[in-house]
């Protein structure tokens, strides 16, 4: 009787099973990992940051097409920061003040940024990993002394690929020096091809002599141009105080940007990106707003 029953019951479950699985539906996620984000710093013609600005201000066209912007945020999110300060011997004098100002911008930045610390002069090294830890970034900071001469390039990739094991999508370097690269392993070519498939936007900051300065400042542009951020020369180290304090400032008050490239190849190739920001219809007319961001991106490949 008992055989019967279970014989009966197998054969109810199994011409109940194709109706169940009819009657669940099946939802499927579809994620799309092309997003593309751009951050971007605005300015107006007095150099003075623009805030209150709507996703209405911005049109964002990639290789001349316009693109729809899917994601807007005007927010103070955290950062991932590399510090890559210049340890050769021509910084010795100014060593300690230079020392200051970085912690300066550190204090300045997103409480919870992450930062670490690369310095350089004959070589390059990190000396402090990923940390919110603001006394240990001032022991990192003040445990060198100065040595040698000016690896620049060589102490980007190193904070370049350090990059790599970042917690933030949002990604910035500042690059502290007083001179001209005179020994790194890598070419400045070859740097600003690292930087343009990075997400990383670099802020040299350039206390610059007279020897050697010029050529210096051309490649700092470069590099700040290559990555979207921002090349700036002062006079003494209270302007790179007041500069690195402005580039903590400018990286929390950007605006972010997101869209899905209407281009659907997967081909690697570089794609060019234009931001124009239109001033509000209050602003009075001619205003000027000043946009400055990564210019553009290598795209995903299969």
């Amino acid at each position: 009787m008992m055989t019967k029953f279970l014989s009966a019951f197998l054969a109810f479950l199994l011409l109940a099973l194709p109706v169940a699985a009819q009657q669940e539906p099946v939802f499927t996620l579809n994620v799309n990992v092309d997003l593309v984000e751009v951050h971007v710093s605005v300015v107006d013609g007095s150099d003075r940051p623009v805030g209150n600005l709507t996703k209405e201000n911005f049109r964002l066209m990639e290789d001349r097409v316009l693109q729809n912007i899917s994601v807007f945020k005007h927010e103070d999110i955290p950062v991932s920061l590399g510090l890559v300060i210049d340890n050769s011997r021509s910084i010795e004098p100014r060593k300690q003040r230079l020392d200051s100002a970085a912690v300066s911008f550190v204090r300045k930045s997103n409480p919870e940024d992450e930062i670490f610390i690369v310095h350089f002069d004959d070589r390059a090294w990190l000396a402090r990993d990923f940390t919110a830890n603001v006394p240990e970034l001032i022991e990192t900071l003040a445990s060198v002394k100065p040595y040698g001469q000016t690896a620049i390039y060589d102490a980007i990739i190193l904070a370049l690929d350090h990059m790599e094991h970042a917690a933030n999508t949002k990604k910035a370097i500042l690059l502290v020096t007083d001179g001209v690269d005179n020994v790194s392993r890598h070419a400045l070519g070859e740097t600003i091809e690292a930087i343009k498939r990075s997400r990383v936007a670099i802020f040299p900051v350039g206390l610059l002599s007279l020897s050697g300065g010029l050529k210096a400042e051309e490649s700092l542009i470069r590099i700040a141009e290559a990555s979207g951020g921002r090349a700036y020369f002062p006079e003494n180290v209270e302007q790179a105080r007041m500069v690195m304090e402005r580039v903590a400032r400018d990286l929390r008050e950007q605006y972010t940007l997101g869209y899905f490239p209407t281009n659907p190849q997967h081909d690697g190739a570089w794609r060019s990106v234009r931001v124009d920001v239109i001033p509000p219809a209050a602003f009075p007319p001619g205003f000027k707003l000043i946009a400055n961001y990564r210019h553009g991106y290598y795209g995903p490949k299969k």
